[in-house]
Protein backbone atom coordinates (compact mmCIF):
# COMPACT_ATOMS: atom_id res chain seq x y z
CA UNK A 1 0.00 0.00 0.00
CA UNK A 2 1.53 3.15 -0.92
CA UNK A 3 1.85 5.85 1.53
CA UNK A 4 1.79 9.02 -0.74
CA UNK A 5 -0.96 10.61 -1.02
CA UNK A 6 -2.14 12.68 -3.96
CA UNK A 7 -4.85 15.81 -4.32
CA UNK A 8 -5.36 18.22 -7.11
CA UNK A 9 -3.00 20.57 -6.02
CA UNK A 10 -0.83 18.43 -3.56
CA UNK A 11 1.63 15.59 -2.85
CA UNK A 12 1.91 14.31 0.70
CA UNK A 13 4.92 11.87 1.68
CA UNK A 14 5.98 9.89 4.62
CA UNK A 15 8.77 12.66 6.51
CA UNK A 16 11.95 10.68 6.74
CA UNK A 17 15.24 11.27 8.75
CA UNK A 18 16.64 13.15 5.91
CA UNK A 19 13.52 15.70 6.61
CA UNK A 20 14.40 16.38 10.12
CA UNK A 21 16.01 20.24 9.47
CA UNK A 22 13.37 21.12 7.59
CA UNK A 23 10.72 19.67 9.62
CA UNK A 24 12.20 21.83 12.48
CA UNK A 25 12.28 24.76 10.77
CA UNK A 26 9.02 24.66 10.20
CA UNK A 27 7.85 23.23 13.96
CA UNK A 28 10.43 26.27 15.33
CA UNK A 29 8.32 29.09 12.98
CA UNK A 30 6.87 31.66 15.44
CA UNK A 31 3.49 31.68 13.60
CA UNK A 32 3.65 27.69 13.47
CA UNK A 33 4.64 26.39 17.18
CA UNK A 34 2.34 29.08 18.40
CA UNK A 35 -0.49 26.48 18.56
CA UNK A 36 1.03 23.31 18.05
CA UNK A 37 4.18 23.26 21.12
CA UNK A 38 2.01 26.35 22.80
CA UNK A 39 4.56 28.65 21.81
CA UNK A 40 7.52 26.36 23.03
CA UNK A 41 10.95 26.14 20.82
CA UNK A 42 11.54 22.62 20.15
CA UNK A 43 14.79 21.14 20.14
CA UNK A 44 16.44 19.57 16.86
CA UNK A 45 16.21 16.53 18.90
CA UNK A 46 13.17 16.83 19.38
CA UNK A 47 12.47 17.10 16.13
CA UNK A 48 14.33 13.96 15.45
CA UNK A 49 12.39 12.18 17.79
CA UNK A 50 8.64 12.83 16.51
CA UNK A 51 10.42 11.99 12.94
CA UNK A 52 11.79 8.72 14.10
CA UNK A 53 8.35 7.79 16.03
CA UNK A 54 6.34 9.10 12.57
CA UNK A 55 8.55 6.39 10.89
CA UNK A 56 7.82 3.48 13.65
CA UNK A 57 3.81 4.66 13.46
CA UNK A 58 4.13 4.00 9.50
CA UNK A 59 5.60 0.25 10.09
CA UNK A 60 3.24 -0.04 12.85
CA UNK A 61 -0.65 1.15 12.32
CA UNK A 62 -0.11 2.33 8.87
CA UNK A 63 -0.01 6.32 9.69
CA UNK A 64 2.31 9.16 10.99
CA UNK A 65 2.96 12.30 9.21
CA UNK A 66 3.37 13.49 6.20
CA UNK A 67 5.13 16.41 4.54
CA UNK A 68 2.81 18.56 2.41
CA UNK A 69 4.29 19.53 -1.16
CA UNK A 70 3.12 22.18 -3.00
CA UNK A 71 3.01 20.11 -6.89
CA UNK A 72 3.20 23.32 -8.81
CA UNK A 73 6.66 24.39 -7.64
CA UNK A 74 7.87 21.31 -5.29
CA UNK A 75 7.97 22.95 -2.25
CA UNK A 76 7.50 22.13 1.21
CA UNK A 77 4.92 23.70 2.84
CA UNK A 78 3.43 22.19 6.01
CA UNK A 79 2.83 18.56 7.71
CA UNK A 80 -0.29 16.68 8.04
CA UNK A 81 -0.98 13.19 9.58
CA UNK A 82 -1.84 10.92 12.95
CA UNK A 83 -0.66 10.75 16.06
CA UNK A 84 -1.45 7.31 18.04
CA UNK A 85 -3.63 7.19 20.96
CA UNK A 86 -4.06 4.79 23.96
CA UNK A 87 -7.15 4.49 23.35
CA UNK A 88 -6.05 3.13 20.06
CA UNK A 89 -7.72 6.17 17.82
CA UNK A 90 -5.10 8.41 16.04
CA UNK A 91 -5.19 12.20 16.27
CA UNK A 92 -5.21 14.56 13.49
CA UNK A 93 -2.10 16.72 13.09
CA UNK A 94 -1.56 19.46 10.69
CA UNK A 95 0.14 22.24 9.93
CA UNK A 96 1.16 24.84 7.22
CA UNK A 97 4.00 27.61 6.34
CA UNK A 98 2.33 30.88 7.21
CA UNK A 99 3.13 32.08 3.69
CA UNK A 100 0.89 29.67 2.21
CA UNK A 101 -2.08 30.50 5.02
CA UNK A 102 -5.40 31.45 3.41
CA UNK A 103 -4.83 28.80 0.74
CA UNK A 104 -6.79 26.09 1.40
CA UNK A 105 -3.63 23.72 1.92
CA UNK A 106 -4.53 22.96 5.45
CA UNK A 107 -8.05 21.44 4.26
CA UNK A 108 -6.87 19.88 1.59
CA UNK A 109 -4.13 17.99 3.12
CA UNK A 110 -6.40 17.42 6.52
CA UNK A 111 -8.89 16.17 3.91
CA UNK A 112 -6.40 13.91 2.11
CA UNK A 113 -5.28 11.93 5.36
CA UNK A 114 -8.66 11.37 6.72
CA UNK A 115 -9.73 9.90 3.87
CA UNK A 116 -6.25 7.91 4.02
CA UNK A 117 -7.19 6.84 6.96
CA UNK A 118 -10.76 6.02 7.33
CA UNK A 119 -11.20 4.48 3.82
CA UNK A 120 -7.51 3.15 2.84
CA UNK A 121 -7.11 2.37 6.19
CA UNK A 122 -10.63 1.35 7.63
CA UNK A 123 -10.21 2.91 11.14
CA UNK A 124 -13.59 2.90 12.50
CA UNK A 125 -12.63 6.75 13.76
CA UNK A 126 -9.97 9.17 13.84
CA UNK A 127 -10.42 12.27 16.39
CA UNK A 128 -8.34 15.76 16.72
CA UNK A 129 -8.33 18.83 19.42
CA UNK A 130 -7.24 22.11 19.14
CA UNK A 131 -6.61 25.19 20.40
CA UNK A 132 -10.10 27.30 20.51
CA UNK A 133 -9.02 30.32 19.80
CA UNK A 134 -7.45 28.63 16.61
CA UNK A 135 -10.02 29.76 14.60
CA UNK A 136 -8.51 28.77 10.99
CA UNK A 137 -8.24 25.51 12.55
CA UNK A 138 -11.49 24.70 13.75
CA UNK A 139 -12.34 25.90 10.28
CA UNK A 140 -9.97 23.36 8.84
CA UNK A 141 -11.85 20.49 10.50
CA UNK A 142 -15.20 21.81 10.29
CA UNK A 143 -14.41 21.92 5.65
CA UNK A 144 -12.95 18.36 6.67
CA UNK A 145 -15.92 16.99 7.56
CA UNK A 146 -14.56 16.78 11.38
CA UNK A 147 -17.73 17.30 13.93
CA UNK A 148 -17.37 19.10 17.50
CA UNK A 149 -17.43 16.14 19.97
CA UNK A 150 -16.56 18.49 23.37
CA UNK A 151 -14.51 21.24 25.40
CA UNK A 152 -12.02 21.28 27.84
CA UNK A 153 -9.41 23.08 29.59
CA UNK A 154 -6.31 22.03 29.57
CA UNK A 155 -3.06 23.19 31.45
CA UNK A 156 -5.07 26.67 31.21
CA UNK A 157 -5.55 26.40 27.40
CA UNK A 158 -9.33 26.06 26.05
CA UNK A 159 -9.37 22.79 24.09
CA UNK A 160 -12.19 21.65 21.41
CA UNK A 161 -12.21 17.65 20.28
CA UNK A 162 -13.56 16.92 16.88
CA UNK A 163 -14.25 13.31 15.75
CA UNK A 164 -15.06 11.53 12.27
CA UNK A 165 -16.02 8.03 11.90
CA UNK A 166 -15.69 6.02 8.67
CA UNK A 167 -18.92 6.11 6.21
CA UNK A 168 -20.77 2.56 7.26
CA UNK A 169 -20.04 0.32 4.03
CA UNK A 170 -23.03 0.26 1.36
CA UNK A 171 -22.84 -3.33 0.85
CA UNK A 172 -22.92 -4.49 4.86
Amino acid sequence: MSCVLETTRLQLRPCQIEDIQLLYTLWTNDRVRYFLFDNRVISVDEARSHVEDSLANFERHGYGVWLIFERSIDLVIGFAGFLPSEEGTPSLIYGVHPDRWGCGYATEAASAVLIYALEKLALPKVRADVDEPNIASVRVLEKSGMRRRGRAVVNGHPLLYFEKSRSPDPES
